[in-house]
């Protein structure tokens, strides 16, 4: 042990939680018990390594303590001798006993890609396998999820145990998939982080506009996903889509808190590494091929970040970007920021017409409204803009949302006053 206990060794803990339960289910063929282990483990390593230092290896250090209370578990149990009779039948001699603090385990073989296919697999719910995936690759606790979708930490609690037992049930293998289902799982992967980014950067309920701990996290994860899947054009697409978007985070709102759009945003304050990084992945991986969602989402957002001011924006390209990904993609919001880029380069009357008969998902929704209420604005209708954008107003449950399409109506109801 020689090293002092640093802030840092969160992000280290957070980086082989993961790691070390692939391990564990591996090994033991049971994920619900590993995952309690792990967290136990991991909580032991926090008081520890605190007061004596990290271990030289630290990985192996809570292999071995996480097995130990695996071994706890199985042998407090009434049907001890019979899940012993079952993992010794599946697993070799050679690895039935876990290694030492300091000893290197199995190759350091890394198990997270498995782990969050097993996280993400579609027998779960998207509700209940963000829940999964932020507690158990995410490394999160069950406190600060709850905290972050604002549900108490006991139904939070609920619902991984339920996706746990979901998992258990269904007899899911622990395993990476095999080709006929690689593309099924991969997808579902990427929906799980995509949904994690966007609740984090555009929280749907709620006092905050942004929850940037869920934001960057989807982007860490994403960013391990790319590492071990450097070939994939649309793991790259959605990294590339998630930096770009973040990038513009500092500008979103006013000293106040107040919500700034896009074309009203001081673009000195966006990311400039990120920008970069994201247009790199994004120029290198469209090539590659095929060419999916993301790709097409993160192009999109590469012309916006690139565009020195909101003038200068290059909406024709936009406009047949978006013509490409209604083509590939079922997403009903395609057709509103479709219609937004149709606006910018035919005039908003083109706008409003593709909103005449909208998706079935989309009636009622609020960003419904607000688009039109936008396009009504640009118009010069203010009287229809103003409708709108109370209605939009009144149907959204992000509260800083609310305030500013509260504030922009009244803001036009002012001047058509005068």
């Amino acid at each position: 042990m020689n090293t002092p206990f640093e802030p840092a060794v969160d992000d280290l803990l957070r980086t082989l939680a993961p790691q070390v339960l692939g391990v564990l289910t591996r090994r033991w063929g049971d994920f619900a018990s590993a995952e309690d282990a792990v967290q136990e483990a991991l909580l032991d390593a926090a008081t520890q390594w605190a007061a004596q230092g990290v271990p030289r290896n630290p990985r192996g250090w809570l292999v071995q303590v996480a097995s130990r209370r695996m071994t706890e578990q199985a042998r407090s149990e009434q049907a001890r001798r019979r899940r012993e009779e079952l993992v010794a039948g599946q697993v070799p001699t050679y690895r039935r006993s876990a290694p030492g603090a300091d000893a290197g385990d199995e190759g350091a073989h890394d198990d997270t890609l498995a782990l969050l296919f097993l996280c993400c697999h579609p027998v779960l719910s998207p509700a209940s396998a963000i829940a999964l995936t932020l507690r158990s690759v995410g490394g999160l606790t069950t406190g600060e999820i709850a905290r972050a979708f604002l549900v108490p930490e006991a139904t939070m609690g609920q619902r991984i145990s339920r996706a746990k037992q979901r998992i258990k049930n269904s007899g899911v293998p622990f395993r990476m998939p095999d080709d006929a289902e690689w593309p099924t799982l991969l997808d579902a992967v990427l929906h799980v982080l995509y949904l994690i980014f966007n609740e984090g950067y555009a929280s749907s309920t709620g006092p905050q506009l942004r929850r940037v701990e869920l934001s960057r996290e989807a982007i860490r994860l994403a960013r391990a996903v790319h590492t071990l899947l450097p070939g994939n054009a649309e793991v790259a697409g959605l990294l590339a889509l998630m930096l770009l978007t973040e990038a513009r985070g500092p500008a979103r709102t006013s000293p106040d808190g107040e919500l700034i759009p896009l074309a009203e945003q001081d673009r000195g304050l966006w990311d400039k590494a990120a920008i970069a990084e994201g247009v790199a992945l994004i120029t290198a991986a469209l090539p590659r091929g095929p060419v999916g969602p993301y790709q097409v989402q993160a192009a999109i957002a590469a012309v916006h970040d690139e565009a020195p001011t909101a003038a200068d924006t290059d909406w024709p390209q936009i406009l047949a970007l978006y013509g490409v990904l209604a083509r590939i993609s079922d997403n009903p919001l395609i057709t509103l920021n479709g219609a937004v880029a149709t606006a910018m380069v035919n005039g908003p009357a083109a706008g409003l017409a593709l909103l005449t008969d909208p998706p079935p998902a989309l009636a009622g929704h609020h960003r419904l409204y607000a688009v039109r209420a936008h396009l009504h604005e640009l118009a010069g209708d203010r009287e229809a803009a103003v409708a709108d954008y109370r209605t939009a107003a009144r149907r959204t449950t992000s509260l800083p949302e609310r305030h500013h399409l509260s504030l922009r109506a009244a803001r036009l109801a002012t001047r058509a006053g005068r």
